[in-house]
């Protein structure tokens, strides 16, 4: 047994110097009592650095569900990406003016997607400044309140079918963010003007933009079309982008749109 111990130490030892326990597409990525998932792209050697797209599920979603979006999933694997899946830390969302939340500043979201980003980019190898967030519904919800207060964090935000409660916030932090709006023209789930649940109001899309224009000093607007989308563009004197896309339907999400929004920073040099 005595000659054993040396071997049973430096086997305890090797333990200890591996990272955290392993986790990805299947398994939740353990943050307290918060967890992420993660897909790195098909076959990637596991040291070079790619960039990430991070996507916050509707209501009642999950990261679990999210990974379970295979065509998402895939598509983001054949952009060279990691898809980072988050999870709210209830059904919904915690963020301000959401249901029964008037008095929520979101900073519980907001630390825990600072905690997200940190532990990701230490246990994977990521690039940080080639990401973008993007969500859907509730998650688009999450998406623009990520954009007003943690504007740094990514090079590039696109919330889908999705806007703040309410009323938009009276500010925004000092930086400005990229920011493409992706919204259905029909949206029955969370119309352009919003509708009412529970005890407070979902936002209006315009009351957002306008919010955010002057935020960021955007400019006129350029109208174009991109294949399903008709968008109005704006910038910035400092080069920054602000876009209102709409599509013909109701509440739905497309992968493409994801794409769509990625390939228009990189095109803008964003990415």
């Amino acid at each position: 047994m005595l000659k054993l111990l040396p071997v049973i130490a430096a086997i305890g030892t090797a333990i200890a110097a591996l990272p955290a326990a392993a986790c990805g597409t299947d398994t939740d990525c353990k943050l307290g009592d918060r967890h992420y998932r993660i897909a790195m792209p098909d076959g990637h050697d596991g040291a070079t650095k790619v960039g990430a797209i991070v996507f916050a599920h509707g209501y009642r979603g999950s990261a679990r569900g999210a990974m379970r979006n295979g065509n998402f999933r895939r598509m983001v694997s054949d952009m060279g990406l990691a898809l980072i899946a988050v999870k709210s830390a209830s059904d919904d969302w915690v963020l301000p003016n959401s249901p029964r939340r008037k008095n929520i500043d979101g900073s519980i979201e907001f630390n825990y997607m600072d905690a997200v980003i940190a532990d990701a980019s230490k246990r994977f190898a990521l690039d940080t400044d080639q990401m973008m967030m993007t969500g859907f519904s509730a998650g688009g919800m999450m998406v623009w309140n990520m954009a007003c207060n943690r504007p740094d964090m990514f090079a590039g935000f696109a919330p889908i079918s999705g806007t703040f409660w309410l009323n938009p916030p009276e500010s925004c932090a000092k930086s400005v963010a990229n920011v493409i709006h992706i919204h259905g023209d029909d949206d029955p789930t969370v119309p352009l003007t919003g509708r009412p649940i529970a005890d407070t109001h979902q936002g209006d899309v315009s009351e957002a933009l306008a919010m955010y224009a002057d935020h960021g000093k955007f400019g006129k607007t350029t109208k174009r079309e991109a294949g399903p989308l008709t968008c109005g563009d704006r910038k910035n004197p400092d080069g920054d982008m602000l876009a209102f896309c709409l599509f013909e339907g109701g509440h739905s999400f497309r992968s493409e749109y994801v794409r769509f929004a990625w390939e228009t920073f990189k095109s803008a040099g964003k990415l």
